[in-house]
Parts: structure tokens; C-alpha cells; sequence
């Protein structure tokens, strides 16, 4: 069955969070603006965008993650407390005139379609399971736990959009994977950012000594 998404998405945008795909996240909302784009999620579908500011002004980027409250509760102080599911990403096409306190954006799913097929791929599974040897050591490096017994129940795209959500690099790199369309290309460009912050650490090691 083909999931109905929408052409008009209310966007809460977010400094230094990226949102993948097969993800949760959970939000913890607190200003009216963006409480009444939550009440008006929860009243229709209860999908929502999430994408990441620009470092200056009110830009965003072009590429962010449609999202679908699973879950959500009010607090005795007024805040709402959400999870979030990552459903696929999309690219901003146009913004919408509204007369709500909150942004709209036309989208496109277009671009990111692959985010919706649920087929696997033995050569997917094998490059993923290189980089989760290579992210285990780099993790390690940088004093970061993860558990990895339960990582490893994930499916293949879970597992890569996990790993660049919670990598210790930076959002603009991160922002590169968000934006990479397959999930091949999203392994090849985390694989190559882990190895440059592997080796460069090297570097720094054999200069220090």
C-alpha cells in the first residue's frame, strides 16, 4: 500500500539536529508558534517537516525529513512532549502564504523515493557492515558508547541514517549524507568522512609523538 503523503508541509526547523528516515526523535515543544503546529499535526495526519537551519538569518536548507508524530504528550507547564518518526526526505519546492504563526513549504518526494522501498540488497548489506566495523573503532576513538547488540537488529537503512544522526561530526556533514539520495551513496559519504577524521587523528598522533 502506498503511503499518502503530503504536497504542504508545516516545517519546524531545528540548529544542529538532522532528521533521517527509520529514525525517532524525540522533540520537547515549548513555543506558541510551534505548539500550534503540533496541535494542528495531531488534529490532521500528524506529519510534520523537520530541517535544519542556516547559520544565518531565517534560511533553511532545501533537504530535510518528513516526520509523523507517533506519540505525544501535555505537560502540566503547557509544553508538548512528541516522538517522531522518520518517513522519508524531501526537497523544498516553494513556500506557502499562510496566515499561521508556523512556516508551510510545498515539497517533493521525488528526489528521495528510495526511502520508501523496503527491498534490501546483499552488496548494500555488505558495505554496511564495513562501515559499522570502521564507525565502531571510530566511536571507541572518541570515548562514544553505543550498543551495539541491539544496533545490530536494525535494518541496512536504519542502521546507516542511525549512524549519521549520531556520528561526532559536523551538522554540515551531516547535512551532505541527509541530502545524498540513495542509501549507497549515503554509506560511501559517511565511509569517506569516518576515514578522513581516522586518518587526520593519525596524523595528529604520529605529530604529537
Amino acid at each position: 500500500m502506498k503511503l499518502k503523503l503530503p504536497k504542504i508541509v508545516p516545517i519546524f526547523p531545528l540548529s544542529g539536529v538532522i532528521f533521517f528516515p527509520k529514525t525517532n526523535l524525540p522533540l520537547n515543544i515549548f513555543e506558541p508558534r510551534y505548539l500550534a503546529l503540533i496541535d494542528d499535526c495531531i488534529k490532521s495526519d500528524r506529519y510534520m517537516g523537520l530541517i535544519q537551519s542556516k547559520k544565518s538569518g531565517t534560511d533553511v536548507y532545501t533537504v530535510g525529513c518528513l516526520g509523523k508524530i507517533t506519540e505525544n504528550k501535555k505537560t502540566k507547564d503547557g509544553r508538548i512532549l512528541v516522538n517522531l518518526i522518520g518517513i522519508t526526505r524531501f526537497e523544498i519546492k516553494s513556500e506557502i502564504n499562510n496566515d499561521k504563526s508556523y512556516r508551510e513549504f510545498e515539497v517533493s518526494y521525488d528526489k528521495f523515493h528510495k526511502d520508501l522501498d523496503l527491498k534490501t540488497e546483499q552488496q548494500k548489506k555488505e558495505k554496511i557492515k564495513t562501515l559499522s566495523e570502521k564507525t565502531k573503532f571510530f566511536f571507541k576513538k572518541n570515548g562514544l558508547l553505543l550498543n551495539w547488540q541491539e544496533f545490530e537488529k536494525l535494518d541496512e537503512d536504519q542502521r546507516i541514517n542511525t549512524l549519521a544522526m549520531i556520528a561526532p561530526i559536523s551538522n554540515e556533514e551531516k547535512q551532505t549524507i541527509l541530502e545524498s539520495v540513495s542509501i549507497q551513496s549515503k554509506t560511501k559519504v559517511l565511509s569517506e568522512i569516518i576515514e578522513f577524521y581516522l586518518h587526520e587523528n593519525s596524523i595528529n598522533n604520529l605529530t604529537m609523538q
